[in-house]
């Protein structure tokens, strides 16, 4: 007999965060995050991880007593759980800078980023109860590794607050910052593409570096995303510049028509992970051949099941897939190349942040070799809940309110007191 769900657990948490610099700012030296545990009336438990700011807890709080009694192969319930019609979606912030750089938030979206949570953990649980991993839940896994790009970004050398926490990749302000990082991030985990995080100094700066890039390590495919950063015209002479240099380059302007114009006067493929973040946005998107390659990430599509659909569409589209990726944890990490390791479609190295963080909540934390992750067969996630961590963030979370939401202007404003982020683009 199917199991059912008993119990769900929220438990949100701060972890650090090195000081990586970004159109909007500069990360705060801790990042929210939600732990979720589903338990069945076995005993199993089954875990998920989601943004942790505010609203995102009180949208999981107030969802989470739902699942109560549901059965762990209801999965499509889970998915529908609190669904909404399209007119009660409500804009939150239509500030892509104050919603995480991808797109405007809605209510809608944050209630998809909650029930990812939940259906990875169901998932999660299942899969123990069955002795299955959960790529075998998805349909079977089409590869043994998942590719991740080593995700490059200007940062400071250290947080400008007493008692934060301290990294060890150092300081990256210029081209020969930037290569310094890449080697260190080849020797971390043997990273064979790179993605730079533009949007924070003058184009031409971060085009040089780009192009130092492809001179330290030719042949590694090389990406650079400003967010949106740049205006139509700026974004033209940077694809004109580094056509044949980056494999495409992410959101470089934010308006359909000119990414569509940009793509039609270079040819050079463009990729989104803030113009296509909900179903009702692709097809506009590909009717103007505007995007090539989207990014999903199943935390904001809604989950594992939404991701396959979506790398489905852009198969039939003649689309690329890839992975986004925001500040995350190992939770999170096993679930992307789960579902990765299911989709024929994924033609691009995925994107995370998973080397960036020196705090884990699982036993065993991941490590990367030749650029990828094996893909397990173990049962579920194949992860352990490290509680006693769990209980040190957990305890962070308590005693500093003030970082509960992520807030990359105000730790800006600790440096520079009179900074306004851009309004439109940066440059």
């Amino acid at each position: 007999m199917t199991a059912v769900i008993k119990d769900v657990r929220l438990t949100p948490i701060l972890i650090a965060d090195p000081p990586l610099l970004l159109v909007g700012g500069v990360h705060q030296p801790y990042t929210p995050r939600l732990i979720v545990e589903v338990e069945t009336d076995s005993g199993t438990v089954g875990l998920g991880e989601t943004y942790g700011d505010r609203r995102y807890l009180e949208r999981a709080t107030e969802l989470a007593p739902r699942l109560i009694g549901m059965p762990l192969a209801g999965i499509n319930a889970i998915r529908l759980l609190g669904a909404q019609r399209a007119s009660g979606d409500r804009l939150i912030d239509d500030n892509p800078l104050a919603s995480g750089l991808r797109g405007a938030l809605t209510t809608d979206k944050v209630r998809l980023s909650v029930l990812s949570a939940f259906e990875v953990a169901a998932l999660d649980a299942h899969g123990r109860e069955l002795g299955l991993p959960v790529h075998a839940l998805l349909g079977g896994k089409v590869r043994d590794r998942v590719d991740y790009s080593g995700y490059l970004f200007y940062k400071w050398a250290e947080h400008p607050v007493p008692d934060a926490p301290v990294d060890e990749w150092g300081a990256a302000l210029d081209p020969d910052g930037v290569v310094e990082l890449a080697r260190k991030f080849k020797a971390h985990g043997g990273f064979h593409s790179f993605k730079l995080k533009g949007g924070v100094f003058e184009p031409e700066a971060e085009c040089a570096a780009v192009e130092a890039l492809a001179v330290a390590f030719p042949g590694h495919p090389l990406r650079l995303d400003p967010n949106a950063g740049w205006s139509a015209e700026t974004a033209l002479k940077v694809a004109e510049r580094l056509s044949g240099t980056v494999e495409y380059l992410e959101d470089p302007t934010a308006r359909l028509t000119d990414l569509a114009e940009l793509h039609r006067r270079t040819g050079i493929p463009l990729a989104t992970n803030m113009v296509v973040t909900s179903v009702a946005e692709i097809k506009p998107a590909f009717d103007l051949d505007a995007v090539q390659v989207v990014l999903s990430d199943h935390h904001y599509w809604g989950g594992l099941l939404a991701t396959r659909e979506l790398a489905a569409i852009c198969g039939a589209y003649g689309k690329g897939v890839s992975m986004h990726s925001n500040t995350h944890l190992g939770i999170s990490l096993a679930a992307m190349t789960h579902v990765a390791a299911t989709i024929a479609e994924l033609d691009h190295a995925c994107d995370t942040h998973y080397p960036w963080q020196a705090e884990e909540v699982i036993t065993e934390p991941f490590e990367f070799h030749d650029g990828a992750i094996e893909v397990t067969d173990a049962p579920g996630l194949g992860i352990e809940l490290d509680r006693d961590a769990l209980a040190r963030f957990h305890e962070r979370w308590q005693r500093m309110p003030a970082l509960r939401d992520r807030d990359d202007i105000a730790a800006m404003r600790v440096v520079r007191p009179d900074y306004q982020p851009p309004a439109g683009p940066k440059f």
